[in-house]
């Protein structure tokens, strides 16, 4: 090859590097303007919510100056009260200080982090020592009857469930039959005691009148 097509050659390749980087620029000079405008309309919506929160809780409300009332003033107000707080009182400083600890020590799960030493556990189990070796003496008791649990009996139950059910149904329909029959024997019982009482006051009526007839007739009664 020639050297005035190398150098051509050459031209052409410094031109297209030096295209592509305007072009790397410029995109990168776009997307940083776009970035900061997305920035800007945060920035914008976030204020208009702030501004929208201000107005609900305030109201017209204005400060000594005549301008609305700010949230971010009235927070700074009681941060700087707080903090003068905190430094006149020892007490407060301490508190601060150990804030993260109590934030720690009041999480529900705290105590799942607590080690505990194995003395400790020890003792734990030798305070249960009945209570476990009472359960250890179930569990024996319920492997000694394992045979029994795996008799033909227990397995035959659920061919057995059928007949349980039909025997069921009977047993509920003789119940009500009873209950049925007891009713109607009451009612013979009450008509039978009644039939006694008519009868027996008949009986001692009839036994008034003969008496009277005797005493007329002059006849002594039968002793």
């Amino acid at each position: 090859m020639s050297p005035c097509c190398e150098h051509v050659i050459n031209v052409r390749r410094l031109l297209q590097r030096t295209y592509n980087s305007g072009v790397w620029v410029l995109s990168s000079g776009v997307q940083s303007v776009a970035s900061r405008m997305d920035k800007k309309m945060e920035t914008d919506n976030l204020e208009m919510r702030l501004q929208a929160l201000e107005s609900r809780i305030y109201g017209e409300r204005r400060n000594k100056s005549g301008k609305p009332v700010k949230c971010a003033e009235s927070l700074a107000r009681i941060q700087a009260g707080l903090t003068n707080t905190a430094n006149k009182r020892e007490r407060v400083k301490i508190l601060h200080k150990k804030i993260e600890d109590l934030v720690k020590y009041l999480d529900p799960q705290f105590t799942d982090h607590i080690t505990v030493p194995d003395a400790m556990k020890l003792e734990f189990i030798l305070a249960e020592e009945d209570f476990l070796l009472s359960q250890a003496a179930l569990l024996e008791q319920v492997n000694s009857l394992q045979p029994l649990l795996d008799s033909t009996y227990i397995r035959d139950v659920p061919e057995h469930a059928t007949k349980l059910q039909r025997l069921s149904q009977i047993h509920i329909k003789e119940q009500d039959q009873t209950e049925a029959q007891s009713v109607e024997v009451k009612k013979l019982f009450e008509e039978y005691n009644k039939m006694m009482f008519l009868l027996s006051k008949q009986f001692t009526q009839w036994d008034e009148t003969l008496r009277k007839m005797e005493e007329a007739k002059g006849i002594r009664p039968v002793e």
